[in-house]
């Protein structure tokens, strides 16, 4: 691909990212008016059309690995391994 091409490319590729983030900008704005609705009429749970909308209380249990680091270094250190990967970015 020449240097031309690849200018192309990136310069597609960058517009179509930001067309990407105003379309997810676009939805999250839709979904929060959505669950606005839903907090007004106090509920978690509605159908409209054939659409059945939920917005449900999950709880989940994560680790806390900063403040086991804290109180446990050793074994946090023996059981940390380091991995790698690769980083695509354009400026």
């Amino acid at each position: 691909m020449s240097a031309n091409e690849l200018t192309s490319k990136v310069r597609e590729m960058k517009e179509l990212k930001a067309f990407a983030e105003q379309i997810a900008d676009e939805i999250a704005a839709i979904e929060d008016l959505i669950k606005a609705e839903m907090t007004e009429r106090n509920t978690e749970e509605m159908t409209v059309d054939v659409f059945k909308i939920r917005w449900t209380r999950m709880t989940s249990s994560r680790f806390d690995s900063a403040s086991f680091k804290k109180t446990h270094a050793d074994l946090y250190d023996q059981y940390t391994k380091q991995t790698e990967s690769r980083r695509f970015s354009i400026a």
